[in-house]
């Protein structure tokens, strides 16, 4: 498997480095995904009134349309929120809490300002597990099971 994975990193890491023109590795380019993300889910959601966090589709009631069971804006958040845990913990090693599985994050987090810290939160990790992206990290046999792990989450 390693043997497969290398190459397709290295095969990122330089496309990425001849497409932005830049000496570039795989935790910058990861990184800047993750930046990417973050800066367009989170203006987002700190935009969005709390008055309005908990709209979703289904309370419209408009005829014809299927709407039910889909999530408000404030769980599409924490979802999100959950599922940077679920994929970055896979590379950084850091435990996975119960209370996240199920992909909605904990039940408790009710408030924007609760729910936009667990976001925020969520990036933090992205942004370590990416930092540690070198290819000598990715590289040793320990960390091998990681990457398939992330990558399998990451599809």
């Amino acid at each position: 498997m390693k043997q497969i994975l290398i190459p397709i990193l290295l095969a990122l890491c330089v496309f990425s480095a001849s497409a932005s023109g830049q000496g570039s590795t795989i935790a910058s380019a990861v990184d800047r995904e993750i930046t990417d993300a973050e800066k367009q889910i989170t203006d987002a959601a700190e935009a969005m009134p709390e008055s309005k966090f908990n709209f979703s589709p289904e309370n419209l009631h408009i005829a014809g349309g299927d709407y039910k069971g889909v999530r408000t804006f404030a769980l599409q958040i924490r979802h999100i929120a959950a599922s940077n845990y679920a994929i970055w913990s896979a590379l950084t090693g850091d435990r996975f809490p119960a209370d996240f599985l199920g992909g909605n994050g904990p039940e408790n987090l009710t408030t924007k300002t609760a729910i936009l810290k667990f976001l925020k939160d969520s990036f933090v990790l992205g942004h370590k597990a990416a930092a540690i992206l070198t290819l000598a990290w990715i590289s040793t046999d320990k960390n091998s099971p990681k990457i398939w792990d992330f990558a399998i989450r990451y599809r």
